[in-house]
């Protein structure tokens, strides 16, 4: 009983962590809610490495993935025939109140939170095979701009998971 006390405080903090890390990248990128890509970049970020590994398992790197992110946001609006010049003078400032999340955002954190019931204390693996198994949005766009295979990057998040489970 004690240690699922402690796994689900473990959670809280990561929970806590991706909400304040992705909402500060989506607030760089001048959006108030963070997507997919958002928590994509948080999950990088985290301290226990485990998205990272997945990325090295795949055979790809994450270097790229916050200039690929801005490409997508960039050929999005070159599509309707706009450019994003430079930044607000005013930087923008987060919602206040509870936190929200873009849609995309929102289901990641739905399947984050089914696919964590039993398992082992949340980590950025998770994270990368809930967002490697999205087919569509910025994060899975950008991910291929990078030449990631979708389905090898949930394989490596997927093992770095069951590494973890059997350690």
């Amino acid at each position: 009983m004690l240690q699922g006390i402690k796994s689900k405080l473990a959670d809280i903090g990561v929970i806590k962590f991706l909400s304040e890390t992705a909402e500060a990248y989506a607030l760089q990128d001048q959006q108030r809610e963070p997507g997919a890509e958002h928590l994509l970049l948080a999950a990088l970020d985290l301290p226990d490495g485990a998205a990272r590994r997945a990325f090295e398992q795949a055979g790809a790197s994450p270097d790229g993935l916050k200039a690929a992110i801005q490409k997508q946001y960039d050929d999005g609006l070159g599509s309707l025939g706009l450019r994003a010049d430079s930044p607000l003078s005013t930087p923008m400032t987060a919602n206040a109140g509870v936190y929200r999340a873009a849609a995309s955002g929102q289901d990641v954190m739905q399947k984050l939170a089914a696919l964590k019931k039993g398992r082992t204390p949340l980590n950025g693996a998770h994270v990368v095979s809930v967002i490697a198994g999205l087919s569509e949005g910025v994060a899975a766009r950008a991910l291929r701009v990078l030449d990631v295979d979708l389905s090898r990057l949930k394989a490596a998040a997927d093992d770095v998971n069951a590494a973890s489970r059997a350690g």
